[in-house]
């Protein structure tokens, strides 16, 4: 029988207070360097690109199914490259990998269409990676779900800014074809800036390894260790996880469209209007999460979060017609940012304290991207062929319906398992921790 330890509670104290210095710094580099990759990735999702078709496929369409299936690739050969990275080599990783990403939207502004799709594919290629590298500076803290909370807002936030950036340059008349690029180098400066800081974060003390466990690189026998050991609770949650993902990404690149099937023509505002909305609420619930010290009532809470999120889902779509345009998609963030963000804060960070396996955040958050935006691309394949035609909000609509039903299912089945291994056997003793 598997088991479960949990930690002597004198090793749940709370940072001094010299340590909140690096607690804003490090939520303030996360969030700057994370959301300045967003404006390498989404700005371009800003365009409509008129009519243009491709053999019967929206161009849009093709562009960020491209990306998709990069980023996609990325993140299943992010599963070795992020649990195998050594601490001292993420910064110039992900400078290597932006740069990279920035030069392929250069190639999309010069070669023609629609052969540039192929640049968006690459494009999107190293981006995957980021996310998983840039945890590895926040994971196994005991304030981490405060930190991955900042971090998470700069992906909510920085989905509708981004877009924003892109439609306000379309405005002045930069080219569709050119935006993204020019879009991108706007953020370049500043995502160098916040690596640095992220460089500079101190590594976690003893007491945070005493309550959330040592973090460390894993090797491919420690990866098939972990999976094979949680991977009946494991499945469900990512299942689960690809389940918002997909819809998660309908919402957030096809949002004009949505918006226009809505009867809102706001324009490229209300992108980040309603964001700001889900986002404030999204990560004061989950940066809570931080206030519970025990790792077996955190992990549970952030199940029932999961929860809530559906049960929210639930709601906005059956009362769309009654919410309105702008009520229905905050209510649609809602229901789908708090399972996706508490997976990122607290399901996968306290499931490592908690079982206190070797393992690193990285691993498993790449490994539920990975096939979560795999999904997502085979939605987007289906969606040209399905006989909704290009029509995007009954798209959203029907993909909220299935998710509810499989999310709700998923999260039965990962409860009902994780809490049979809890209540197997569980050692009241403290961590070992380094010299």
């Amino acid at each position: 029988m598997n088991k479960i330890r949990s930690v002597d509670s004198n090793a749940l104290s709370s940072p001094p207070a010299h340590d909140w210095w690096w607690t804003a710094w490090a939520v303030f580099a996360a969030f700057g360097a994370y959301f300045c990759m967003y404006g390498v990735r989404k700005p371009f999702t800003a365009g409509t690109y008129g009519d243009f078709v491709v053999a019967g496929f929206g161009f849009k369409t093709l562009l960020v199914t491209s990306q998709v299936a990069g980023y996609t690739l990325s993140k299943f050969i992010g599963i070795k490259i992020v649990a195998e990275m050594p601490p001292a080599r993420r910064a110039l990783t992900m400078l290597a990998l932006i740069g990279f990403a920035e030069l392929a939207l250069v190639l999309f502004g010069i070669v023609p269409r629609p052969w540039n799709i192929a640049c968006l594919f690459l494009n999107g290629l190293p981006l995957g990676m980021v996310f998983g590298l840039v945890l590895g500076f926040l994971e196994g803290r005991r304030l981490t779900e405060l930190l991955t909370a900042g971090l998470c807002a700069s992906f909510i936030l920085a989905d509708g800014v981004t877009k924003s950036v892109g439609a306000e340059l379309l405005q002045i008349g930069v080219p569709e074809d050119w935006m993204p690029a020019a879009a991108g180098a706007v953020f370049l400066v500043p995502f160098c800036i916040f690596v640095a800081m992220l460089s500079r974060i101190p590594p976690p003390d003893i007491q945070d390894v005493e309550a959330r466990s040592e973090r460390s690189v894993m090797s491919a026998n420690d990866r098939w260790t972990f999976l094979g050991r949680y991977a009946a609770g494991l499945i469900p949650l990512v299942l689960l996880y690809l389940a918002v993902t997909i819809v998660r990404s309908i919402r957030a690149d096809f949002a004009p469209e949505i918006w226009k099937g809505l009867g809102d023509e706001s324009g490229s505002k209300v992108f980040s209007q309603s964001e700001a909305i889900v986002a404030l609420i999204v990560l004061a619930v989950n940066g809570c999460a931080v206030l519970i010290a025990d790792n077996r009532r955190a992990f549970f809470t952030s199940l029932a979060t999961c929860g809530a999120g559906i049960i929210l889902l639930a709601f906005a779509v059956v009362m769309q017609q009654q919410l309105g345009a702008f009520a229905f998609m905050v209510f649609v963030g809602l229901g789908l940012y708090l399972p996706y963000v508490a997976v990122h804060t607290t399901v996968f960070e306290r499931l490592i304290a908690l079982t206190r396996d070797k393992g690193n955040l990285g691993f498993l958050m790449t490994f539920a991207d990975a096939f979560g935006y795999l999904g997502y691309v085979a939605v987007m394949l289906w969606s040209n062929f399905g006989p909704r035609g290009g029509n995007m909000l009954n798209l959203l609509t029907t993909a909220c319906w299935a998710t509810i039903v499989v999310s709700t299912v998923c999260l039965l089945f990962a409860w009902q398992f994780f809490a049979g291994v809890q209540s197997a056997v569980i050692e009241l003793k403290p961590a070992k921790v380094p010299e």
